[in-house]
């Protein structure tokens, strides 16, 4: 019988570090994990007020529309015409609610790096998609120089 435990030991050693390990994870798990996750499914109800807090920093397409109606039409018979206005422009609540807005005018987005995003030349892009390499496509202009960003056919 003492022959049989001993070399029953490389089985036990394991199983006891294993058991170890389970208690340490659970009893971490109860500090970390907070009270009301997954009381209506698998997140966090409080999260909901958390985000409440911060500042809304979007306007919305709607909102830019009401103002800039004139590039709304424009956009809407250029490739652009699904992309919305702070997918380039960024969030623009704060222009949006000024009481003036042209005193909270945003910076127009430097074109040459903004382009690029989208548009740099990569082959798991679409084979329809225009792609450019923009190292050689306009010898170092902005991209603005030769298109309207909100109707971008030459």
């Amino acid at each position: 019988m003492k022959q049989t435990m001993r070399d029953a030991g490389h089985l036990i050693r394991p199983l006891v570090i294993f058991a170890a390990g389970t208690v340490l994870f659970v009893a971490v798990r109860q500090v970390i994990i907070p009270k009301d996750f997954g009381h209506y499914g698998h997140f966090r109800p409080g999260a909901m007020d958390d985000n409440r807090k911060h500042p809304i920093r979007f306007a919305g397409q709607e909102v830019c529309a009401g103002c800039h109606d004139e590039v709304v039409a424009k956009r809407k018979t250029g490739k652009h015409a699904g992309v919305a206005c702070e997918a380039c422009h960024g969030p623009q609540a704060k222009h949006a609610n000024a009481g003036d807005p042209k005193a909270a005018k945003p910076a127009l987005p430097d074109t040459a790096v903004l382009c690029a995003r989208c548009h740099e030349a990569n082959v798991a892009k679409p084979k329809g998609f225009p792609q450019v390499v923009t190292k050689t496509h306009s010898g170092g202009s902005p991209c603005n120089a030769c298109h309207q960003a909100h109707a971008p056919k030459i």
